[in-house]
């Protein structure tokens, strides 16, 4: 009996030697970050009101409201396929322009990756 809780013992303590060094090199910390808090506002989303989001109103903080969700799209701004035209409602809702027939169905996937949180009313 003894012999067999020391194999254990031993089979779960070489088993954590193994793993733990991978979990430390697995990807990039910021990235692994992003998703982490991604996921954590989907889980208990924040609140806004109109006025916090009115001061996210330029190219290198650009918050937007969709739907009364609100989305920090400030990395996607010089990748914007319509330039400029993201800007127009920096700051404010956006849901007219979003749904307007220049977009492409895939940005309805891919806005998701930008939501931070719901509007506060």
């Amino acid at each position: 009996m003894l012999i067999v809780v020391a194999a254990v013992l031993l089979s779960f303590l070489l088993g954590a030697l193994l793993v733990i060094p991978q979990l430390k090199k697995t990807g990039n910390s910021k990235t692994m970050q992003k998703i982490s808090m991604s996921k954590v506002y989907k889980l208990v989303p924040k609140t806004y009101t109109k006025a916090e989001i009115s001061l996210h109103n330029e190219r290198t903080d650009c918050w937007i409201i969709i739907k009364d969700k609100v989305y920090d799209v400030t990395s996607y701004v010089e990748e914007h396929p319509g330039g400029d035209a993201i800007l127009a409602h920096a700051g404010d809702d956006s849901t007219e322009g979003f749904f307007g027939p220049q977009h492409a169905t895939r940005v309805f996937d891919m806005i998701d990756d930008f939501y931070i949180g719901d509007l506060k009313h």
